[in-house]
């Protein structure tokens, strides 16, 4: 199953704002969307930059693997 990491600048300057300590990574696979503040990855992954084709969520750098995703 593919995932997809990105991290959530919005959240990132949100957080610096108003003083909080939200989720700043977003782990999305097929059938959840995860926030999370530490991913780690169990296996193989590729880290992928595409400045003018955007993630539907805007990211425009991200990691992609099909190994497990643990969230913390």
């Amino acid at each position: 199953m593919k995932t997809i990491i990105h991290v959530n600048q919005h959240v990132i300057k949100a957080n610096r704002i108003y003083g909080e300590n939200n989720p700043a990574l977003t782990v999305k696979d097929y059938k959840q969307n995860r926030k999370c503040h530490t991913a780690s990855i169990l296996g193989p992954s590729t880290i992928k930059h595409s400045p003018h084709k955007p993630l539907p969520c805007g990211a425009r750098v991200w990691i992609e693997t099909e190994a497990e995703v643990k969230v913390a």
